[in-house]
């Protein structure tokens, strides 16, 4: 009794503890999808907010605006490009190493634009503009580089890859197109008045309808297949047997 005990005990601890991880599991998947929801509603809201002030606020206030709505636009396209494209693609780890230190200068001329945002001085605004501008079109610039060399390698890829399986599947055309058919063997001609006969015949009987004993009848090339046993697809309705009444 005691044996069933303690293992009724370990039993109900190991139900409890597997419990507490699904729960803290479950618990933490909903924390992290709270926190996408928040970051991204906080992004669209600030996005709103660049836009409106980039067309509202002529001047620097808006160019400021500006740059920041294209710094943000670069970043974030290649971010995406390259989370996509990565797990299928080794090779971009390097180009993913890169683009993390040009996110760090991203978001410091990110800052530095967000503190000239809220300057009142729009003299020192309009003087700080050139640099920012300079700086921001370099980071776009290589921003930019990495999404369109991503996808054009993606795209070659694709490319490559349809090449192929169009010649395997011209090949593949060509061999289910291969049959051969057996010609009859043709009698030879005889001389006229020769009275030879060709084998298989006999007198008085034609050639059609003959055959030799213990031959086995002429077969079609190509068999049908079997209708019902043919694979089918997604994107085909299934066949209904035919009703026998």
């Amino acid at each position: 009794m005691e044996a069933v005990a303690v293992i009724v005990a370990l039993m109900f601890a190991v139900f409890v503890a597997l419990g507490v991880i699904a729960v803290v599991r479950s618990v933490r998947a909903v924390k992290r999808g709270v926190d996408r929801t928040v970051t991204q509603a906080r992004r669209t809201v600030e996005d709103t907010r660049l836009k409106a002030k980039q067309y509202v606020q002529p001047g620097a206030p808006g160019e400021v605006a500006e740059l920041r709505l294209s710094l943000r636009t670069s970043m974030r396209a290649t971010q995406e490009a390259l989370r996509v494209a990565a797990p299928d693609d080794p090779s971009l780890s390097e180009a993913l190493a890169l683009f993390k230190r040009l996110s760090a200068h991203g978001q410091e001329i990110d800052a530095d634009l967000k503190r000239l945002e809220a300057e009142p001085d729009k003299a020192r605004v309009a003087g700080s503009l050139p640099e920012l501008r300079e700086r921001v079109e370099r980071v776009t610039h290589g921003a930019d580089s990495l999404r369109w060399a991503a996808q054009d390698r993606a795209r070659q890829f694709a490319d490559d890859d349809l090449a192929v399986l169009s010649e395997q599947i011209r090949m593949e055309a060509g061999a289910l197109r291969h049959w051969t058919t057996e010609e009859e063997p043709q009698a030879t001609p005889t001389a006229a008045g020769s009275g030879a006969r060709t084998p298989g015949t006999a007198t008085g009987v034609g050639t059609e309808g003959a055959a030799a004993p213990g031959a086995e009848p002429e077969r079609p090339a190509i068999t049908a297949r079997d209708a019902w046993r043919q694979p089918g697809y997604s994107w085909q309705k299934t066949r209904r047997p035919e009703s026998t009444t």
